[in-house]
């Protein structure tokens, strides 16, 4: 478990698969140290994670994690790996429970849009109003040219609750 990293990728697409990313996140020892909720959702989940990985006969904690999500299924899929060079497998499917805008990519604040692309992980927001969140790095480079150049929007997590305006809720008994 020292200093495992975990590579937490988002790609929104509307349902074809792209090449593997390389994105370093911070490790799960870090993520469980930020705050007291965190602590105590940590605390009360990982067992039934851990059980859920030994079912599925997977390592806990996995080496790297892939997180997939596509508009039009609305699921949310998070693919772990053992080994750095073996492949990703399948861990869980989520329902995205509630979905702004239509099919197509977010080209400026205020659109309702879910971004479409590749995304990173770069914020684990434990004092969320929406229960628990993971902030993605939206704008990215691509998105900085192809949207508004002054409002291309920002704020994009995935979240608890059932609301959105352009984020992926899946509810807050998922997102512990």
């Amino acid at each position: 478990m020292k200093n495992l990293l975990f590579k937490l990728v988002v790609l929104i697409l509307t349902g074809t698969f792209l090449s593997k990313p390389s994105f370093s996140q911070p490790s799960y020892v870090d993520l469980k140290k930020p705050s007291a909720k965190v602590s105590d959702v940590f605390s009360r989940t990982e067992d039934s994670i851990k059980k859920q990985f030994e079912k599925q006969k997977l390592t806990w904690p996995p080496q790297a994690m892939y997180v997939r999500s596509f508009k039009y299924d609305r699921q949310l899929e998070v693919w772990v790996k053992d080994d750095p060079k073996g492949p990703f497998k399948l861990f869980k499917t989520y329902k995205v429970c509630m979905q702004s805008g239509a099919m197509g990519p977010k080209r400026m604040e205020g659109d309702y849009q879910v971004p479409e692309g590749f995304y990173y992980i770069n914020e684990f927001n434990p004092n969320s109003l929406y229960h628990l969140s993971l902030g993605l790095n939206y704008p990215n480079a691509s998105d900085r040219i192809l949207s508004d150049s002054m409002r291309p929007g920002n704020n994009i997590y995935i979240h608890g609750n059932c609301v959105s305006t352009g984020c992926i809720p899946i509810s807050d008994v998922h997102i512990l």
